[in-house]
């Protein structure tokens, strides 16, 4: 008799063990209710104010069911309910959830996922997507533009200025001129560099001051505070001067300022061409007001030379 217990209790763990196998088996057989399972994006920012402040999960039913759509976090705690226990037809079922709790708080960083509960067929699935929430902007390390001054005339020569600039985390760059968006950045990335070529429907931009300000925006549609600003100058053939007094028939000096091989220049009645940015120039003989006229790929500047009686 006491070894008959024991070929029993051995006997009875051998069905078990084979009952469970069966069942887990059937259970790999049998079709899952929800498929073609899909989020419009992985990471998403409640506070951007953009287009990617909330998420969409979508997934087909296979058949009708009473449906409850939950969003829970790491540790499995239910954080936001999309779908409470309503009955569903079969076919497709799309929710968005706006990254916030059942309070109207923002949830903390983090990863989420969708959970679905079938009251019908008693069964609980955890849907393999994480809805990454993401509400910290991208920050500007460091902020380099150079050249201080460019002419965006087409010559080939310092025609573009250009911003290098590092990132507290990937982003696209955001480079505005005087306060508009000019230049976006093509890719995400910690550091690199944008370039601005001072022109406005393919003509350069008038000479004077304009202000540069760079910030990111981030996968999740966060933009950071924009670093800067950077003063540039775009200039073409720059006189340093707007006015110059002289008496009739001296020699006197303009300097010039360019970045082309060579430019015009014109005074009364003499005319010539000159690389030099010092200009050496002769006043006219008759007293009166006359204009320096200088031009450079196709720029013209101007100054009034004043000549007074000898």
């Amino acid at each position: 008799m006491p070894r008959i217990v024991p070929a029993l209790v051995v006997i009875g763990l051998l069905a078990a063990t084979a009952v469970a196998f069966a069942v887990t088996e059937r259970l790999k057989l049998v079709r899952s209710p929800i498929l073609a399972t899909e989020l419009d994006r992985g990471v998403f920012s409640p506070v951007c104010g953009c287009e990617s402040r909330s998420v969409e999960l979508g997934f087909r039913l296979r058949k009708a069911d009473r449906l409850t759509v939950t969003v829970v976090d790491s540790d499995g705690r239910v954080v936001r309910t999309l779908i409470g226990g309503e009955p569903t037809p079969a076919g497709p079922v799309v929710v968005r959830w706006d990254g916030r709790s059942d309070g109207g708080d923002v949830v903390a960083e983090g990863a989420y996922k969708p959970r679905v509960h079938l009251a019908g067929q008693r069964r609980t699935i955890e849907l393999p997507n994480p809805m990454r929430v993401d509400t910290t902007a991208p920050s500007v390390v460091a902020l380099e533009v150079r050249p201080e001054a460019f002419s965006p005339d087409g010559d080939g020569r310092r025609d573009k200025v250009g911003a290098s600039y590092e990132l507290s985390e990937e982003g696209r760059a955001l480079l505005s001129v005087n306060g508009e968006l000019r230049v976006r950045g093509r890719g995400r990335e910690l550091e690199g560099k944008v370039e601005w070529h001072g022109l406005d429907e393919g003509r350069g931009l008038p000479a004077g001051v304009y202000r540069l300000t760079l910030a990111a925006v981030d996968q999740a549609g966060n933009i950071g505070e924009a670093a800067g600003p950077v003063e540039v100058a775009i200039r073409y053939a720059e006189l340093t001067r707007d006015t110059y007094r002289v008496r009739a028939g001296a020699r006197f000096v303009a300097r010039v300022r360019t970045d082309a091989e060579s430019y015009a220049w014109r005074l009364a009645r003499s005319s010539g061409s000159s690389s030099s940015r010092r200009l050496v120039l002769r006043a006219p003989e008759q007293p009166g007001r006359y204009a320096l006229v200088v031009e450079a790929n196709g720029r013209r500047m101007r100054a009034e030379v004043i000549v007074r009686a000898r």
